[in-house]
């Protein structure tokens, strides 16, 4: 009873800083970027501001939507927070990580896909119209490589749960040539499903990215706080997957509190280190037009496969 009881604190410690974090991460990475291009950048607690500019702030309704415009935003931010409870942070063995199986993410990130792109149709405009095609296109290579990706660690670790991968890869695995690719194709869904290929925002404010933004034009308020707080989210939990699969070490275990100190302090050097590496990935692909997007997941969906050949080959020559 008493472990449960740890592991329940450090459960309920991972969800405070999943969702209380998700701005300030998302702030980091623009003052990152911003410094990059040479320019001073907002500060890093600038999403809190325009979060709560935006919630105080009537929303402006069209006209011709329906019922459901006003749940649009809510379903796409419950999906990702499904995906957030899961997706370990900064301990191991949380009480939700026999729910944070692989394919569930998956489907979780495709229904927030959806949700956004049906508030992008919601109306009728144009630009919404024209987002919500482009989205689906993205997320037909999205998923595949994901899916891909599946494959490539249940056949390393035997486990679907992402909780499960990082018990076994940090046990002392080595690196390999699978690993490799599926980092490399994981970091390029990651950066297109966090929505910001291509963006320059000379304000540096609290942004969608170009990816996802022309879906949302006709939201604003707290709808439209609801579409940023869900991106930060996202990102933050992109992070998390990527630090936890790729850079297992240092992470707690749930039922020992005296590493919870050091999980959070590892944890957040990746976070930072992370934020780092996608503003410079940001900066370098600053002229990436939004029709090469789907060569770009095109070649993640390739690593993702030559990932799984290369162990499959493994495997045969093994046996």
């Amino acid at each position: 009873m008493f472990l449960f009881f740890l592991r329940l604190l450090a459960t309920t410690m991972h969800v405070a800083a999943m969702f209380g974090l998700a701005p300030l991460l998302m702030g980091l990475v623009t003052k990152f970027r911003a410094r990059l291009l040479g320019r001073r950048g907002p500060p890093v607690l600038q999403p809190y501001l325009d979060l709560r500019k935006l919630i105080r702030k009537t929303p402006l309704i069209p006209d011709n939507a329906t019922e459901l415009y006003k749940v649009w935003p809510f379903a796409s931010f419950a999906a990702i927070a499904a995906c957030a409870l899961p997706v370990p942070g900064f301990a191991l063995n949380l009480l939700t990580a026999p729910y944070g199986d692989f394919i569930t993410l998956v489907g979780l990130f495709a229904l927030s896909r959806a949700a956004t792109m049906l508030a992008g149709l919601e109306t009728g405009f144009g630009f919404g119209g024209a987002g919500a095609g482009r989205e689906a296109l993205f997320g037909i290579f999205a998923e595949a490589a994901l899916l891909v990706m599946v494959l490539t660690f249940v056949l390393i670790t035997g486990d679907p749960t992402v909780d499960g991968i990082a018990q076994y890869l940090s046990s002392g695995v080595g690196i390999s040539v699978s690993l490799g690719f599926a980092l490399a194709a994981m970091l390029a869904v990651a950066v297109t499903e966090t929505g910001r290929i291509p963006v320059d925002n000379p304000a540096g404010h609290l942004e969608l990215g170009m990816v996802h933004e022309a879906m949302v034009l006709e939201y604003s308020g707290r709808y439209l706080a609801l579409f940023h707080y869900t991106a930060c989210l996202r990102l933050m939990v992109w992070f998390c997957l990527i630090g936890t699969l790729f850079l297992p070490f240092g992470m707690a275990q749930a039922g020992a509190p005296l590493s919870w100190v050091g999980g959070l302090l590892i944890w957040g050097v990746k976070l930072v280190f992370l934020a780092g590496a996608l503003s410079l990935l940001e900066v370098s692909t600053a002229k990436m037009r939004v029709f090469r997007v789907p060569e770009f997941l095109g070649v993640a969906l390739l690593l993702g496969l030559l990932s799984a050949i290369f162990l499959f080959v493994a495997g045969r020559l093994n046996g």
